[in-house]
């Protein structure tokens, strides 16, 4: 009778288990120091701001239900968001965890600039701790950038097409409707073509120098992120798709939640048009998109003929909800897994060498010798 074979438990050192530089505190708290002042200043301005006053008005007659509808749709976006993050990073982590990575990654996200750069460090990190080798956490980093910037693209291309041929409700010019289109195309296109001329570049390199270089690296990670995102996308994962689709559609009916708040509402598909081509905005690196996005929704619910007063009041409850829900419940997720980092190291530094126990991110390991302690 053959003897049934046990798996190896796998060895690492305590020195691989340490938390992500987002979790040192004064790192985040200047942060947060520094978007609370933009708030204020905006708030500041919106109050006191001569001529203002049909705007303060709008404000002060806002719909609680419609706001507190907004909020529920931006927490079933980040919802979504995780599920995401879950099917792009971590597959093999328990829901409970990859909940809070993810939704701590939207708390990042509103309190470090650069459209969300900041909040991936998370997911980089829960690979790395998985064992996963540098060359793949950056492949699924581009991987990751690319599948959730997909469904903007081709509902924009939807969007603009459906008011062009008048099928939809709202109106919009021949030029606002062609420009987003061959806009969108080109970035289809434009991703598709750096990903073969990374790899090219990258081979490239190699064939010249014969090492692997910082460059080669990047080219590498540009090439092998673009392919990534395509077979995950051929892999059909309902998972994965139904977040893709839930982590913008939600978002979006959070301002059209808002637009209901403070009275009459545009064409759902203006709604639409205007949060994908003014949500470009949030590019600029500033804490929490503050000022970049507000100016480029505004600005492109004007040009598509929404009032500015109906479309400066949505936009701030919208930003508002934006920025706070995700700050409330990342906040939460943050302290709740920094809490089990901590639980887990004070458990690692009571472990001797060839100690088992459960590590988040790896499942069960044994720990290896090491002088230094995690966390």
């Amino acid at each position: 009778m053959a003897k049934t074979q046990t798996k190896p438990t796998p060895s690492v050192s305590r020195d691989d288990l340490g938390g992500p530089e987002e979790f040192d505190r004064s790192h985040l708290r200047s942060r947060l120091l520094l978007l609370a002042g933009i708030v204020l200043v905006v708030v500041l301005v919106v109050t006191l701001a001569p001529g203002l006053e049909s705007l303060r008005s709008r404000l002060a007659r806002a719909q609680p239900g419609w706001i507190a509808a907004g909020a529920v749709l931006k927490f079933l976006s980040g919802l979504s968001y995780v599920a995401v993050f879950r099917a792009v990073f971590c597959e093999r982590m328990s829901w409970r965890m990859s909940y809070r990575i993810g939704m701590a990654e939207l708390g990042a996200n509103a309190v470090v600039p650069t459209g969300g750069a900041g909040g991936l460090a998370l997911g980089a990190w829960a690979l790395q701790r998985g064992g996963v080798p540098g060359t793949v956490i950056a492949r699924r980093s581009v991987a990751f950038f690319l599948l959730t910037s997909l469904p903007n693209v081709a509902a924009l291309i939807l969007v603009a097409a459906l008011l062009g041929l008048h099928a939809v409700p709202g109106h919009a010019s021949l030029a606002l409707t062609l420009i987003p289109i061959a806009a969108a195309i080109l970035a289809i296109l434009a991703t598709l073509a750096t990903g073969r001329l990374a790899d090219a570049l990258r081979r490239r390199a190699q064939e010249r120098h014969g090492v692997e270089s910082t460059r080669v690296r990047v080219l590498a990670a540009l090439a092998e992120g673009v392919s990534e995102s395509l077979r995950m996308l051929r892999r059909h994962d309902p998972t994965l798709l139904l977040g893709l689709v839930g982590y913008l559609a939600f978002d979006v009916m959070v301002l059209w939640a808002c637009f209901h708040a403070f009275g009459p509402t545009p064409p759902l598909a203006i709604i639409w048009i205007a949060y994908l081509i003014g949500e470009l905005g949030g590019l600029i690196p500033i804490p929490g998109g503050i000022g970049g996005v507000d100016l480029g929704l505004v600005g492109t619910f004007v040009l598509y003929g929404v009032p500015v007063g109906a479309a400066t009041a949505a936009v701030l409850a919208y930003r508002a909800i934006a920025l706070w829900v995700p700050a409330v419940f990342g906040g939460a997720a943050f302290v709740s897994l920094r809490r089990a980092l901590r639980g887990e190291a004070d458990r690692i530094a009571c472990c001797g060498p060839d100690d088992e126990l459960e590590v988040i991110g790896r499942g069960r390991v044994r720990i290896g010798a090491s002088t230094q302690s995690a966390g």
